[in-house]
């Protein structure tokens, strides 16, 4: 640990170097403000002891610099008893505590150590949410597909604003990392993150569960009990599958949206919902809305920014980044030397279309680390159905209607054909071509008689 002494007394210098040399910290010494200022440019400092009184610059002046400079420098100011009221406007300028002259050693020592602990724990703070942002960063959603971007884009947009989100995608893309990833980046960073497991629960338990209970609201309330929507306060709650909320319970969350406010069951108070609501969903809300399942004004009020996760098969050139990410995580949690993908298995990884999207690439690269004895990813260690995948029929397709010409019908399948290949790849032509079983330059003549551009798809 560097200590800083800043005192102009030679005396005091001496005294202060040998105390802090002998509790094993190291000292560094400066006799004016200015000087100080210039190792606290150079030097990494944990902790400043600090005389109010100095040449030139005051010590009051040199602490409100270094409070500009380095907000979480831990000051002790030392003063003279005559001196007490510029300590403790000095404490209100964020020095840590003071220390009078003529002081005890002991003192100094345990002022010391506390403000050391007062640092280390900031520096353990600084260091966890550093580890969060990494954990839930955009680096975790890992993908270099253009789908994939536009999600980034929009994340990084969305994140910092006031604005509900409304998060789709099949299940298994990722929806609650990226809801995790809006709350770490936006300015709710700090406060708390709350999922709710929306139709995981009867919908009496779910509201009790949201909004509270008072004491005697139902049968089994003994005691009054704060809700999720409390729990999240200064923070962000997540509502995961939304579609399965019932009716009743969307009416009340729908005032939780709109008022900000709501009661616990039971009570008559009015509580302050200062809360971010993410949700997100596997379902089609909107056919929901037109099925009067799910309530038309929530959905609009959840979904005023939407942000819709592509399934893995859209996507298969994030494929191997996955893949191999996932490989180095579970080869490091399980102690295991494997360390690629042999190309065959690649190549079957590639060729499988995922159902279950990135959670299923998931668990069958953790299975297959957890399996493997040495250090390559082969093909025996995938399960049977990503080896052997069910083939699938393709549907006939339909007769010519509206006097289209047999020619022009075949041009039709033939395009749909393409874009479907297209689509599934991510809009990787050469992939495309394999899945279509044609040479790439086929296809791109294909394409050109066609006029399919990847540019207009929507890939």
């Amino acid at each position: 640990m560097n200590i800083l002494i800043v005192d102009d007394e030679e005396v005091l210098q001496d005294v202060l170097t040998s105390l802090v040399r002998k509790e094993g910290w190291n000292p560094l010494s400066a006799r004016t403000g200015e000087a100080a200022l210039e190792i606290l440019d150079q030097e990494s400092v944990d902790l400043v002891l600090l005389d109010l009184m100095l040449p030139k610059m005051s010590g009051m002046e040199v602490l409100k610099q270094i409070r500009q400079r380095q907000p979480d420098q831990v000051v002790v100011i030392i003063t003279a008893y005559s001196s007490i009221e510029g300590a403790i406007e000095a404490m209100r300028e964020g020095a840590f505590h003071y220390i009078p002259k003529p002081f005890k050693n002991e003192e100094v020592l345990l002022t010391i150590r506390n403000g050391l602990e007062r640092r280390q724990l900031a520096d353990e703070n600084k260091a966890l949410k550093r580890q969060l942002q990494k954990r839930y960063g955009f680096d975790s959603i890992i993908g270099k597909s253009k789908p994939m971007q536009q999600v980034f884009e929009l994340v990084e947009l969305a994140a910092p604003s006031k604005s509900n989100i409304l998060i789709l995608g099949e299940s298994g893309t990722g929806k609650e990392l990226v809801a995790k990833a809006i709350h770490h980046h936006s300015r709710r960073a700090d406060g708390p993150f709350v999922t709710v497991n929306s139709g995981s629960m009867p919908h009496d338990l779910l509201e009790s569960n949201l909004f509270g209970h008072v004491k005697g609201a139902f049968t089994g309330a003994v005691s009054s009990k704060k809700g999720l929507f409390e729990a999240a306060a200064g923070g962000t709650i997540f509502f995961d599958e939304i579609g399965n909320i019932p009716l009743e319970t969307q009416a009340k969350l729908l005032r939780v949206v709109q008022e900000r406010e709501f009661m616990r069951l039971g009570g008559v108070d009015v509580i302050k919902a200062d809360v971010r609501i993410v949700a997100a969903t596997n379902a089609d809300l909107e056919e929901m809305v037109g099925e009067t399942r799910f309530r038309e004004d929530l959905y609009y009020r959840l979904a005023v920014i939407s942000i819709g996760l592509p399934p893995l098969h859209r996507r298969t050139e994030d494929i191997p980044l996955l893949a191999r990410h996932f490989l180095s995580k579970y080869a490091q949690e399980n102690e295991k030397e494997i360390s690629d993908i042999s190309p065959p298995a690649m190549e079957m990884l590639l060729d499988y279309g995922w159902p279950g999207n990135v959670r299923e690439l998931e668990n069958v690269i953790e299975r297959a680390v957890v399996l493997s004895t040495g250090e390559e990813l082969d093909v025996d260690l995938l399960p049977h159905n990503v080896r052997e995948p069910k083939a699938q029929a393709t549907p006939p397709p339909e007769l010519p209607t509206n006097g289209q010409s047999f020619k022009d019908a075949v041009s039709a399948y033939e395009r749909a054909l393409i874009v479907k290949a297209l689509r599934s790849t991510g809009g990787v032509q050469k992939r495309a071509a394999e899945l279509l079983k044609v040479k790439p330059t086929t296809l791109h003549e294909m394409m050109k008689r066609l006029e399919i551009s990847t540019d207009a798809l929507d890939l």
